[in-house]
């Protein structure tokens, strides 16, 4: 594909600020489609090719990496009809390989971390990746007590009676642990998969499109003498809570759950590094079409599991384990149009439309063109792209899905061009408000200069602020936004908190409108009360400033803690000399691009008295902050210099972070503690400038010892 995009190597800084926030809503909504609908529109393999391309960019531009990064979302919300459960031990996802380089690359960030050299014997297990829905299943004294789907990680839904009725699923258990979560994987069997279609065919029911959608929609009935009634399967690979280890080794644990009674996967097996692992990925993908089920890729994970305890967790995945997935898919079809949308942050991003191709077994009708440079065969620096060949509408494009519900357009067939097809020439005015639409120096888009008198970005911007990791107010989603946008009765956020005293009760005028009921009417403006008290990181990501997604959003408000905080850190932060400044860009993760996004948001008049007039409703409640009793550290900023010789920098940072310290990159007149190793340059030096405490690495254990 790298003949047929901007390759990330040639992306200027604007064309990766651009492709991340593009990357972030479709992945979104993928994730949604795929774990809420159980109706994603494309295949795992295709869908992962945009998210190597997000972690790509994030890597070469680290300070560009948003909120809502890709990288740092599980799964998706719990959807209605179920009860939730909240998961114990969070289920988390795996990071994705896709070239043998990555596995070569994967084993040496582990050796690293651990220490150890390219001659010490490191193991790992190697499985097929099954392509159905994540159960976790909790055991206690032998007994099923609770199956729950992964949902968002943190909480899923409580599936137990549909679980019961599963084969591979004991009901009770000799000799487990009195607490034992089991996690697998529910699927269905080819031949199971086309019995099932034919008596859904022969009863005039729906039939599926896939197994993997077969397996999770019928795991997720509402009535289980549905589900019972469906051939699902279960694959045993791992576990969550547990009351005693299942063994030292993850071979060893895997061998203890197949003895407990559960199906594990033959074809499991432990490797003594990279050259096995892939030699066993080629197996597996040998046999792919010949085992009776769907697997999208191999599972590698570190044996043993003393390392995985040390190894730990990024925010969504182990560090020791990675999933080496298969590739992805290719076809051709008709451009038939290219459309203009506008997006919350003004942005104006081209659409194609297609002649419907399936892609994938996904049928496939809208694609991203990115912006205009991409549509004219050039990147944001003139540079050519596929050759220099530009698109036009009637071409034949190639397509392949690398995202969420519009996959990409990466190449043109010219000996199929039509012989009246024109250059396309792109917009200069806002389609949805006729403003000027501006192309700033270094940005690859064009960006509507209406503001909020666009409609397109008005009502995008309360979208956002009504979705589910913002406010998420029960009974007003995208639709009663877009519908009351129209009809006048909110033009900004704080408008919804005044709709009931500025129509009266507002529930006789809600009530007759189409749709509405006294009691779904009288059930919206109870549910706008209840979220009057909202969550600081809620709130900060609810305003939709740009690079400011749900992590970062969080992230600024474990910082600062308050509201009234955060505000006068953001308004003393507009002094890029002075301590506030120093202080955000000093948080780890809040690079410069976004504390300049917040400085201005909350600089423009505008906004910011919008901001003002939305708060000034609420009961905004301080962040939570880690229980960190006892620690000698916690709410100081700590900062990790020079070279670190009984940890990795990485363990130190998550070892600190636990204990309740700051970590951050750079010293500054806020550092209560800088722990230096030898090498450790200018920044011990500004230290004792500024008196900051310093420590060696070993006073850094003595100072942590027993906390």
């Amino acid at each position: 594909m790298a003949e047929q995009e901007i390759a990330v190597k040639d992306l200027s800084e604007a064309d990766a600020r651009v492709e991340l926030e593009r990357l972030a809503t479709l992945l979104a909504e993928a994730n949604t489609a795929y774990h809420t609908d159980d109706a994603p529109e494309l295949s795992d393999a295709d869908y992962d090719l945009l998210k190597r391309r997000n972690a790509e960019i994030e890597a070469r531009f680290p300070t560009l990496k948003r909120a809502d990064s890709p990288s740092d979302q599980v799964g998706a919300p719990v959807a209605d009809g179920f009860t939730k459960v909240r998961h114990e031990v969070r289920m988390m996802s795996l990071s994705n390989a896709f070239e043998d380089a990555d596995i070569t690359s994967f084993d040496q960030s582990i050796r690293r971390y651990l220490g150890l050299s390219d001659t010490d014997p490191l193991a790992y297990t190697a499985e097929p990746k099954i392509d159905g829905l994540s159960l976790s299943l909790r055991y206690e004294q032998g007994k099923l007590v609770q199956a729950a789907t992964r949902g968002d990680g943190a909480m899923g839904e409580n599936v137990t009676a549909n679980a019961r009725t599963i084969n591979d699923i004991p009901e009770t258990l000799t000799g487990a642990p009195d607490i034992l979560e089991v996690r697998g994987e529910v699927y269905m069997s080819h031949a199971d998969f086309a019995d099932l279609n034919a008596r859904q065919q022969s009863r005039g029911a729906k039939t599926f499109a896939n197994p993997r959608n077969a397996a999770a929609g019928s795991l997720r009935q509402l009535d289980a003498n549905i589900t019972k009634d469906r051939p699902l399967r279960f694959f045993a690979y791992s576990w969550g809570a547990l009351s005693a280890p299942l063994a030292d080794t993850q071979t060893g644990a895997i061998a203890r759950l197949q003895e407990l009674g559960f199906q594990t996967n033959p074809l499991t097996q432990r490797c003594d590094g990279p050259d096995d692992m892939i030699a066993h990925y080629k197996n597996i993908e040998g046999q792919r079409a010949t085992l009776g089920y769907d697997i999208d890729g191999v599972v590698y994970k570190v044996d043993d599991l003393g390392y995985q305890s040390r190894l730990g967790f990024r925010s969504t995945t182990p560090r020791w384990a990675i999933a080496h997935k298969f590739p992805a898919e290719l076809a051709w079809t008709r451009l038939e149009s290219i459309d203009i949308q506008v997006g919350r942050t003004g942005a104006l991003s081209p659409v194609a439309r297609l002649t419907p191709v399936t892609v994938g077994g996904v049928v496939v009708s809208n694609a991203t063109l990115h912006n205009e440079d991409y549509i004219a065969g050039r990147d944001a620096n003139g540079v050519p792209i596929r050759g220099g060949k530009d698109i036009r509408v009637g071409d034949w494009v190639q397509v392949y899905r690398a995202g969420d519900v519009i996959p990409k357009v990466a190449d043109v067939d010219l000996d199929k061009r039509p012989d009246d097809a024109q250059p396309y020439e792109f917009s200069k005015l806002c389609p949805e408000c006729g403003s000027e639409a501006i192309r700033e120096e270094g940005d690859a888009v064009r960006r509507c200069s209406g503001g909020l008198i666009c409609p397109a970005q008005a009502v995008e911007k309360l979208k956002h602020f009504v979705s589910r990791a913002a406010f998420d107010i029960e009974g007003l989603g995208a639709k009663q936004v877009e519908q009351f946008y129209t009809d006048g009765w909110i033009t900004e956020p704080a408008d919804i908190f005044t709709l009931r005293d500025r129509y009266g009760s507002g529930l006789q005028q809600l009530k007759n409108r189409e749709g509405w009921g006294e009691k779904s009417a009288q059930n919206l403006f109870d549910a706008i009360d209840e979220k009057r008290a909202i969550p600081l990181g809620r709130l900060i990501f609810s305003l939709g400033i740009r690079h400011v997604g749900e992590v970062v959003a969080n992230l600024l408000a474990r910082s600062y803690g308050t509201w009234v905080a955060f505000q006068d850190a953001i308004d003393a932060a507009q002094d890029t000399d002075g301590d506030a400044w120093a202080g955000l860009i000093g948080i780890d993760g809040i690079g410069t691009v976004v504390a300049k996004s917040l400085v201005n948001s909350f600089a423009q008049e505008a906004e910011r008295a919008s901001i003002n007039r939305l708060v000034a409703h609420l009961e905004v409640q301080e962040a939570e902050r880690p229980r960190t009793e006892g620690s000698p550290v916690a709410g100081k900023t700590v900062v990790f210099t020079g070279t670190l010789e009984r940890m990795s920098r990485a363990e130190a940072k998550a070892r600190a972070e636990s204990l309740g310290a700051k970590v951050s990159g750079s010293v500054s007149a806020k550092t209560d503690l800088l722990v230096a190793g030898p090498g450790a340059g200018s920044k011990e030096t500004k230290a004792r400038d500024l008196g900051v405490q310093i420590i060696d690495e070993d006073g850094w254990f003595d100072l942590i010892e027993g906390a």
